[in-house]
C-alpha cells in the first residue's frame, strides 16, 4: 500500500482516507459537516478501504462499518480525538510545523542519561508547553534525553498513558500534536534527545474499537491486560503494518529519537520473523535514510538477552532494554523489603553481579516465579542496559506510590544514586528524584464507565496480594489521587533538596568526565561484595585510568581490606561530605595502595577515588 493509514490531507485540497476493515463487507466515510455527508469507500485487496474526497482541515469524521448505520466508529489511526475516545475523529491540517532542528542527528546510546516524565504531573499545567521552560534546568543537571510516558489518546484527562486506545493520536489535554512538536523541537535546541514510551502489547479497556474493524487481537494468548495483539496469526501482516506505521509516524512526523516499547514480554509471537526484529530492521533503515541516530529500547521482564542481540545472532537488535534486576537488587538491600518479587533479592552480591554481567538472574531458580529465570548476559556491553533506582512502575505500583526517599534515609538515598550513576549502564532518573521529591506517584485514571471504574479499583487491591500491604490503595478514579502525584518544584531550593540535586549534578559531571566511568564495557568492571558488612568494592578502568568506589549499604561503619595497584588514589567524591548535606566522613582524601590495606567505610555512604597512573600495574 502506497498510502498511510488514517486521514492524510493532500496538496490538492482533498484528503486521503485509508482504513483496514477486513470484517466489513462495505465501509462508508461519514464527514460530519452541516448535512453529515456519507461517502462509499473503495474496497482494496487485503481488507483495506479507501476514498479521496474534499475534507476541510479539522473536519470531524467516522466510519460506518457495513454502511447501514449500526456500527459507526472513530478511525483506529485517528490523529485527533477532540471529543475524547468515544467521539468522532478529526482531520488535521497538513503538517507545516517550522522545525528548527535540521542539524540534529541524535546521540549514541552510551551517551544517554534519561529523565522520565509524566506530562500531567510534571508541572501544574500538565502540558507539553509547560515542560519547555524546565529543559535548561534538566540539561544543567546532566540529562541528555527526556523520556515521556505514553501520550497516545486515553479516556478522560488523568491517566498514566498505558490505557491509550488511539496510538497515532496525541492526548488532547496535554496539548495535542502541535504541543508535542514544540516540545521535541525545544529539546533538540537544547541538544537533548527525545524519547517516547509506546504501547504495542495491549490497548486500554475504554474506547477500544479495533476489534470491530479486524482481527487485531487473538484468543490464542492472554496478557495481564486481556487479549493479546495478533502478531503471528491470520491477518497479522496488516496488524504489524499498523504498529510499524505508528513507529515511523513518531520518528518522521515528530522527530522522536528513541522509542521505548512497553512490556515486550507481552508481545507473543511464534513466527519465524518476529515482529520486534522486523520493527527494528525497518526503524534502522529509516534512521539511515534520515541520517539520524534512532534507538529502540525494550521493557522486558524475562531477562531475555535476545532483545539486544543482533539479528544475525537470532536477536531483535534493540539498542537497550530496561534491567529491573538492578533496581530490585539495590532496592531490596537498602529497604530490607522481601515481599513479592523482592523475595528473590536482598544480597549485596547480587548488586555486584548486576554491575559485572547485567542480569542478576541468568537461569537461576526464582522463588517468586517458582521456576528458573533469565538468560546469560555476561559479556554484553553495559550500554545495552538501562538502569534506575526509581521509575514510574517501581514507585507507582507500590500501594501508596512512595518514592525511595520515603522508605530510606537521606544518606541511603545518595548511595542509591551513586551505585546507579557510577555503573557502566545507561541511567534513568525519574522526575523529581534528583532533588528528593516528597510527593508520591500514585496510579490514577479518569474512566467514564462505572463498572470499569469498580473493576480497576478491585484490580488494584488484588495486585498487592503478594505484598504485605494490608491497607486499601488510593482510589485511582479520585481526582485527589492525581493531584497528590504532582511535583513540588519549589522544594528543590530548600535544604537538603538543593544539596541532593547538586549531588546528582556532580555525579553526572564526573560520569562524563572520567574515562573509566565513560567506558560501558562490563569486562572492565570488578565488584566484590561482603554480605555480612553490606559493603561493595568496585573497580572500573580504561586505558590510562582506574577508579575505585567503596559502598556501605548498611547502618553501621564497616572495616574492609583493599588491595589497590600502586598509584596515587585521590578522592573524587564522598557522599558523606558536608557539601552534600552529609554527616562527615572518616575516610581520607587519599587511599593507600598495595595489598591488604584496611579502610573504614561510614554507614550508608560511598566514596569514589581515581588513579593518576598510566595503565594498570
Amino acid at each position: 500500500m502506497g498510502n498511510v493509514l488514517g486521514a492524510t490531507p493532500l496538496k490538492t485540497g482533498e484528503c486521503n482516507f485509508l482504513v483496514w476493515a477486513p470484517q466489513a463487507d462495505s465501509v462508508e466515510l461519514r464527514i460530519l459537516n452541516s448535512h453529515c455527508q456519507s461517502i462509499p469507500m473503495e474496497c482494496l485487496p487485503r481488507g483495506y478501504f479507501r476514498v479521496v474526497t474534499p475534507a476541510a482541515p479539522f473536519s470531524l469524521y467516522q466510519y460506518d462499518l457495513g454502511g447501514n448505520g449500526e456500527k459507526i466508529r472513530p478511525d483506529p489511526a485517528s490523529r485527533s480525538q477532540p471529543q475524547g475516545v468515544h467521539g468522532p475523529s478529526q482531520v488535521l491540517a497538513r503538517n507545516e510545523f517550522n522545525w528548527s532542528d535540521s542539524g540534529w542527528r541524535g546521540l549514541p546510546i552510551r551517551d544517554l542519561v534519561f529523565y522520565e516524565v509524566h506530562v500531567g504531573t510534571f508541572t501544574p499545567e500538565g502540558t507539553f508547553d509547560a515542560i519547555i521552560p524546565r529543559l535548561p534546568n534538566l540539561k544543567d543537571l546532566g540529562v541528555t534525553a527526556i523520556e515521556l510516558m505514553p501520550v497516545a489518546q486515553f479516556p478522560g484527562e488523568r491517566n498514566w498513558g498505558y490505557d491509550g486506545v488511539f496510538p497515532f493520536c496525541v492526548q488532547n489535554s496535554y496539548g495535542g500534536p502541535s504541543g508535542l512538536r514544540r516540545l521535541v523541537d525545544a529539546c533538540h535546541r537544547e541538544n537533548l534527545c527525545f524519547a517516547l514510551d509506546v504501547v504495542y502489547n495491549h490497548f486500554g479497556p475504554e474506547g477500544n474499537y479495533l476489534a470491530d474493524f479486524g482481527p487485531y487481537f487473538t484468543d490464542r494468548y492472554r496478557t495481564p491486560w486481556g487479549q493479546a495483539v495478533n502478531f503471528d496469526g491470520e491477518w497479522s501482516d496488516e496488524v504489524r503494518r499498523f504498529f510499524i506505521e505508528n513507529a515511523l509516524y513518531w520518528i518522521r512526523d515528530f522527530h522522536v529519537d528513541v522509542l521505548r516499547l512497553d512490556a515486550v514480554h507481552a508481545i507473543i509471537d511464534t513466527s519465524a520473523n518476529p515482529f520486534l526484529r522486523e520493527l527494528n530492521r525497518i526503524v534502522q533503515a529509516t534512521a539511515a535514510d534520515l541520517n539520524r541516530e534512532i534507538h529502540l529500547i525494550a521493557e522486558c521482564d524475562r531477562n531475555d538477552i535476545r532483545t539486544v542481540q543482533p539479528g544475525e545472532r537470532g536477536g531483535y537488535g534493540f539498542a537497550a532494554q530496561w534491567n529491573d534486576d538492578f533496581h530490585h537488587a539495590v532496592h531490596a538491600v537498602l529497604t530490607n523489603e522481601s515481599d513479592g518479587y523482592y523475595q528473590d533479592f536482598g544480597q549485596v552480591s547480587q548488586i555486584a553481579k548486576a554491575l559485572t554481567s547485567g542480569y542478576v538472574y541468568q537461569g537461576e531458580y526464582s522463588k517468586y516465579r517458582l521456576r528458573s529465570h533469565g538468560s546469560e548476559s555476561k559479556g554484553v556491553s553495559g550500554e545495552h542496559f538501562v538502569v534506575f533506582t526509581q521509575n514510574h512502575d517501581q514507585i507507582g505500583n507500590r500501594m501508596k506510590g512512595e518514592r525511595l526517599g520515603q522508605l530510606v534515609d537521606f544518606e541511603a538515598l545518595k548511595v542509591a544514586a551513586g551505585v546507579m550513576l557510577l555503573s557502566p549502564f545507561v541511567p534513568l532518573i525519574f522526575m523529581g528524584e534528583e532533588y528528593g521529591e516528597t510527593s508520591p506517584f500514585q496510579y490514577f485514571v479518569s474512566h467514564q464507565d462505572p463498572n470499569l471504574i469498580e473493576a480497576v479499583r478491585q484490580g488494584r487491591k488484588n495486585e498487592f496480594k503478594t505484598f504485605c500491604w494490608n491497607e486499601d490503595p488510593p482510589d485511582p478514579q479520585d481526582p485527589a489521587t492525581f493531584a497528590r502525584s504532582k511535583l513540588h518544584w519549589e522544594i528543590q531550593e530548600r535544604e537538603p533538596h538543593r544539596q541532593l540535586r547538586d549531588f546528582y549534578t556532580e555525579l553526572l559531571r564526573i560520569r562524563k568526565q572520567l574515562p573509566a566511568l565513560a567506558n560501558p564495557e562490563m569486562s572492565w568492571v570488578e565488584a566484590t561484595a561482603c554480605e555480612n558488612d553490606k559493603t561493595l568494592l568496585v573497580r572500573r578502568r580504561t586505558a590510562g585510568q582506574e577508579i575505585f568506589a567503596c559502598f556501605n549499604f548498611g547502618k553501621s561503619p564497616s572495616e574492609v581490606t583493599i588491595s589497590l595497584p600502586k598509584a596515587d588514589w585521590v578522592k573524587v567524591l564522598n557522599s558523606r561530605d558536608i557539601r552534600w548535606a552529609g554527616l562527615g566522613t572518616s575516610l581520607a582524601g587519599c587511599l593507600p595502595s598495595g595489598p591488604n590495606q584496611s579502610i573504614l567505610i561510614d554507614p550508608y555512604s560511598f566514596a569514589l577515588y581515581r588513579s593518576n597512573d598510566r595503565g594498570r600495574k
